[in-house]
């Protein structure tokens, strides 16, 4: 069985200008285009385009939709590395570890040598 990581990052907004690009269209399709070998010279492989909502803050108590176009990439895990709950090892060990709880507080009476747990 194949396992995947995926990566989303935002669609271009802009063209990119460059020599002998004149349209918009093509201007646009460039900027694409320079995404996509970014992301494939990492090792990335272009699934889709999705546009999704977003739901964000207009002034103090409202809100409205707003429609992100959206690039999701995806790469194969070596089968040597292993996974922890859907995360490469090494991701794993980037997650905090987790915090233990508190400890009780012990005081000792001078007439008597057993430590008894403060309650306050």
């Amino acid at each position: 069985m194949t396992v995947y990581e995926y990566k989303v990052v935002p669609a271009p907004t802009r063209g990119r200008k460059a020599a002998g690009v004149k349209t918009p269209e093509a201007r646009f399709a460039l900027g694409f285009e320079q995404v996509l070998n970014e992301m494939g010279r990492d090792g990335w492989e272009y699934l889709r385009a999705d546009i999704l909502p977003s739901e964000e803050r207009q002034g103090l108590t409202s809100s409205h939709t707003v429609y992100r176009s959206v690039l999701v990439f995806r790469r194969a895990i070596a089968a040597s590395e292993p996974v922890v709950e859907g995360l490469r090892a090494d991701a794993a060990q980037a997650a905090p570890a987790p915090v233990a709880p508190p400890l009780t507080a012990q005081r000792c009476d001078p007439a008597d040598e057993t430590p008894k747990t403060d309650k306050t």
